[in-house]
């Protein structure tokens, strides 16, 4: 037997005694060994990369988060914090003979504090029950996932999610003024400040979009925005998605900065329509969801120009939506996009990445002939305003076609930094593009990004297996085991 074998073997023996040493930390209910209990987390929305883990455990606060960490620890067992289980790029797939720790449990808003503007929460609060708390006090949350009403502001924090109104209002970073982290040896520490004003390194930045791989946040305290006085959302159909892609540009150039830009192509369109009813032009190419929001007077001006650009480039409807809920409807489309899809086609894959917006027209063409040349639908619904696209690869599982539809999404997202941009705007890199990283950074660069995590995490545990390529990663899928040629032949052994 070789060594990587007895290693496999031993680790896997460990599972009954982590489940006794985490029994004698937590309630019975929160320890979960049964197979049934486990496969509930072997993937997170990427349900394409699968996993069982060895143990589950559900801490209920930080000291119990730290004192599960502090016994994957003791015996070097690899862990992976788990939020709400929305993400898709397979940041929270599990390590075999690993530990899930599920932060489903610590969901208390600790504080709303209307003066200084500020929230106190714990990382399983979803992300749209901040701004539900803060309203009563005409406050609110801006960064918005389209998934805000069941993603976690701990799993905001570890991809540094955007959303919809991040044109104009940022990303998850520029919202969080302080977190709390159990780091991978189990202790607890505080980075960044409650007022944002801090000396030294910006380890809160650092830690900010990790994607969990140098501790796990326990309570995060994030800004609170007054709402605004006025809100103007306009539908626009365009004869084309270059034609609706030059308007962003045009917008932009008029020095307009609005609250969001996004984009939607017919196939997004029809799916969305199907399942909302949201008042789209389902024969239209393109549309355009623009929102401004501020003082009155300057959304009226604004708004007037917005309209003059979009009838320069085209449109063949402008649509403003005249009540709260006729735009909630609008967003409701938009934000149901992803899951609506499913309508229209029995599988597919959510890409995401970023391009400078003067290629938004380029890039969007040559995703169309990407999916033309293999013979697959690609649907298209994205923050157009900052250029982060989110094309969804429509396939069929029953006709054999996952592996094609994979491919394609990762050429997808290769070409967005051949293009000037970026592998991710906001699901991170997690296990589906680690071995796309050398494409955008150089050999250094990585080291120097491991030279960092290392400082974190000497060992290794914190969510191993992600953002960077590893040869098992790019050699193997996660899933099924099947025997790489290298380990037929004899030249390698698996670990």
């Amino acid at each position: 037997m070789s060594t990587t074998t007895t290693a496999a073997s031993s680790t896997a023996a460990l599972a009954p005694v982590l489940a006794r040493e985490f029994a004698a930390l937590l309630p019975e209910n929160c320890v979960i060994t049964d197979e049934v209990g486990l496969r509930s987390y072997e993937c997170d929305g990427l349900t394409g990369f699968r996993q069982v883990p060895a143990v589950v455990v559900l801490p209920r606060d930080t000291a119990e988060v730290a004192a599960c960490v502090a016994v994957c620890a003791r015996h070097g067992v690899p862990f992976v914090a788990r939020g709400a289980g929305t993400g898709l790029s397979g940041g929270a797939l599990p390590v075999a003979d690993g530990v899930v720790i599920s932060l489903q449990k610590l969901r208390r808003i600790l504080e709303i504090d209307v003066e200084n503007r500020r929230a106190v929460l714990e990382p399983g609060v979803f992300n749209l029950d901040i701004s539900r708390a803060a309203a009563p006090h005409g406050l609110y949350y801006a960064p918005d996932p389209s998934s805000q009403q069941v993603c976690t502001i701990g799993g905001n924090v570890a991809e540094n999610s955007g959303g919809a109104h991040c044109l104009k209002y940022g990303f998850t970073t520029n919202h969080v003024l302080e977190m709390e982290v159990v780091l991978a040896d189990g202790s607890v520490v505080t980075v960044g400040a409650p007022t944002a004003e801090q000396a030294g390194p910006d380890l809160r930045g650092l830690f900010l979009g990790s994607e969990g791989t140098l501790g796990i946040c326990t309570k995060v305290t994030v800004r609170l925005l007054r709402k605004p006085e006025a809100v103007r959302t306009v539908l626009a159909d365009f004869p084309s998605i270059e034609a609706a892609g030059d308007t962003v540009g045009a917008i932009v150039d008029a020095s307009i900065v609005p609250a969001a830009v996004e984009m939607m192509d017919s196939l997004a369109m029809e799916a969305a329509e199907a399942a909302v009813g949201a008042g789209y032009t389902v024969e239209s190419p393109s549309a355009l969801i623009i929102e401004l929001d501020g003082p009155a007077e300057e959304c009226d001006e604004q708004f007037a120009e917005i309209t003059r650009i979009c009838e320069e480039h085209g449109s063949t409807r402008i649509h403003v939506a005249d009540s709260a809920d006729e735009r909630a409807r609008v967003w409701k489309g938009r934000k149901a996009a992803f899951a609506a899809v499913g309508r229209i086609s029995p599988d597919y894959i959510v890409q995401d990445g970023v391009v400078p917006r003067t290629r938004l027209a380029e890039v969007l063409s040559q995703i169309a002939s990407m999916g033309s040349e293999v013979g697959l639908r690609v649907a298209n619904v994205f923050h157009a305003g900052d250029g982060n696209l989110h094309p969804l690869v429509l396939y069929s599982e029953a006709a054999g076609e996952h592996e094609k539809a994979e491919d394609l999404s990762s050429r997808i997202a290769e070409l967005c930094v051949e293009l000037g941009g970026s592998l991710s705007g906001e699901h991170g890199i997690g296990a589906d593009k680690a071995c796309s990283m050398g494409r955008m950074f150089t050999d250094d660069d990585l080291a120097v990004m491991q030279r960092v995590r290392t400082g974190f995490d000497p060992a290794g545990l914190c969510n191993p297996g992600k953002i960077f390529p590893t040869p098992r990663l790019c050699g193997e899928r996660p899933g099924p085991f099947r025997p790489h040629p290298l380990e037929e032949a004899g030249v390698i052994s698996r670990l």
